[in-house]
């Protein structure tokens, strides 16, 4: 088992990321850090530090526990990490996302929306959940 291995790979390993892909784009863009250090993606990362993931406006932060590069199951993958984010970051995340994803519903015979309609809404939800700008 390696002693170090890229930032980028193990968010993705332990599944704190979809993609090795946003996990680098999160790297990039400064939303990994290492206390005040933004992390690139080509860092180093060894067991015992403690990293913060700044993810759809929320701040999470972890502990590495356990260095592994591949990707694992998710019950795999939950003794890799320690998460260490602060409980009032976890209520406002909680309490945003739990209860909220209902089904959009349209008028019963309004038909099939048209690629203008779904770009409309598109937009809007863009303009009013932008959580990039927080």
């Amino acid at each position: 088992m390696p002693d170090k291995t890229r930032i980028d790979k193990w968010l993705w390993s332990v599944r704190i990321f979809k993609s090795r892909t946003l996990a680098s784009e999160a790297c990039r863009s400064g939303r990994v850090k290492k206390g005040e250090t933004t992390l690139k993606p080509s860092y180093l990362v060894s067991p015992d530090e403690q990293i913060s993931v700044r993810k759809g406006g929320y701040n999470f932060e972890f502990k590495v526990v356990k260095i592994i590069s591949k990707r694992v199951g998710a019950e795999l993958a939950r003794p890799c990490y320690e998460d260490l984010t602060p409980e009032d970051e976890l209520n406002k995340y909680n309490t945003w996302f739990v209860g909220k994803a209902s089904a959009e519903k349209r008028e019963k015979g309004a038909g099939r929306p048209t690629k203008r309609d779904r770009r409309e809404l598109e937009d809007f939800k863009e303009d009013r959940f932008n959580f990039d700008e927080l």
